[in-house]
């Protein structure tokens, strides 16, 4: 092997993260064992994201393919690495003692160790996005790490509460409420460096204002407490969130926040108070399967699979309908919609080939969603779309994905700054005191 500084062996997870992650590791050489290639075998017929990933990797491998892969390496590019396959190795006496079954992690390991042994001079590091097998290499003394491209380092940034500013001059925080247009940015001095459509507090001795940046006019204006099909926002997070969904010239917009803090609910009321200005409001959600289950191992037809993941989008809309009461037209209206389906409750797989023109699209639980997955989703936005993610970065249920790599932080975090996108980190819990104290304790 030419010398190069490390050798990264890739897990099977990787790959199925990231058909292109092999060009993500600069100038050093990339192995993939012979056994991530069996268990591609097993990903290649789906319609899953993974699914996807498995063909593109392979067909990304097909153009390289040659001898020399199996030999010398092909060369990745210019100041790229050179990539390999390494053949699967005999266990040593001491992987063995530790792991005694075959299984594909342990073959994994045994490749890992076998080129850490034939490269003392370099540092050889096992990538995978599993703990577990990260933990069992570090067992054996390998240098183990998790697959880092795309993840999100400013983490806090995308979980911090709401800016405060203080000792703001009190004449400023007046004509807030005196002007309705506000005033120009330069006339005030603020520690931070302000992004497009950031919403924050100021506060003088006297007063305070809920404020809001507009990047098209450069101004800063105060932001009012505005219901939306009967919700009325409870605190000063829930306001910003429903004036960034209510906002026409937002077109992209990320709620993140623990349950019950009112993400998808003010969401569906802003959808609903502008239903006139859009054709169809869709409502969609990931189906994540029950542990190793997937959806055809459960009983019934397809509605009757699918029904348990959709619930909780229902009970949010019969939590609206039922702010009007039975008998209101509000009420009959929102049935209507449901029924000539201008409001359309659904899996996000069910959406695939449907026009996204002129909608107003909510995607829920998109932390369970890859970058990759919410991109597909965003760059499918015809004209007049809105499109608006929510999701707990904490409460992921994906084995491949964290809070720093789901799609629901790195939206957040690569569109920060743009001009038609809003971010809004909700905090404080709105169901009860009970569901508060236990998201927070339990």
């Amino acid at each position: 092997m030419e010398n190069k500084a490390k050798i990264f062996v890739l897990d099977t997870n990787v790959v199925l993260h990231d058909h292109r992650c092999i060009y993500h590791f600069e100038e050093n050489n990339v192995i993939i064992p012979i056994v991530v290639l069996e268990e591609l075998d097993k990903f290649k017929k789906g319609n899953k994201q993974i699914n996807f990933q498995a063909r593109e990797f392979m067909r990304e491998m097909d153009k390289l393919s040659g001898e020399d892969l199996f030999n010398n390496g092909v060369s990745l590019g210019e100041e790229k690495g050179v990539l390999f396959i390494e053949s699967g190795k005999a266990f040593s006496e001491e992987l063995a003692e530790s792991f005694s079954e075959k299984s594909p992690d342990n073959r994994i390991l045994a490749i890992a160790e076998f080129v850490k042994n034939n490269n003392p001079e370099k540092d050889t590091i096992l990538v995978s996005q599993d703990i577990n097998l990260r933990l069992k290499a570090k067992s054996l003394g390998f240098l183990a790490q998790d697959y880092k491209t795309g993840k999100v380092r400013n983490l806090d940034k995308i979980q911090k509460g709401i800016n405060v500013y203080e000792n703001i001059d009190t004449d400023l925080i007046a004509r807030l409420y005196k002007y309705e247009e506000g005033f120009p940015v330069e006339e005030i001095d603020l520690d931070d460096k302000i992004t497009a459509h950031q919403y924050f507090i100021l506060k003088s001795d006297k007063s305070s204002a809920l404020a809001h940046y507009d990047p098209f006019e450069k101004k800063i204006s105060r932001v009012e407490k505005e219901k939306a099909s009967g919700i009325v926002p409870r605190n000063a997070e829930q306001t910003f969130a429903l004036d960034a969904l209510l906002r026409p010239e937002i077109k992209l917009v990320s709620l993140t926040g623990k349950a019950g803090t009112g993400k998808t609910l003010l969401a569906l009321a802003a959808a609903l108070q502008q239903r006139k200005d859009y054709t169809q409001i869709y409502l969609a959600r990931p189906i994540v399967a029950l542990g190793d289950k997937d959806l055809g191992y459960l009983p019934g037809s397809a509605n009757e699979k699918i029904a348990p993941y959709m619930q909780p989008l229902f009970d949010n809309l019969n939590f609206i309908k039922n702010r009007y009461g039975k008998n209101s037209k509000n009420y009959a209206r929102i049935d209507e919609m449901v029924e000539d389906e201008k409001l359309v409750i659904t899996p996000l797989p069910y959406i695939r080939g449907r026009s996204l023109s002129n909608v107003y699209f909510i995607v829920d639980e998109a932390q369970n969603l890859t970058p990759h997955e919410v991109k597909t989703i965003i760059t499918r936005a015809g004209e007049g779309t809105k499109m608006i993610f929510t999701g707990d970065i904490q409460q992921i249920d994906s084995p491949y994905l964290d809070d720093k790599s789901n799609g629901l932080t790195y939206l957040s975090d690569r569109m920060k700054g743009q001009d038609i996108f809003a971010h809004v980190n909700l905090i404080k819990g709105e169901r009860s005191y009970l569901a508060d104290l236990a998201s927070d304790l339990l």
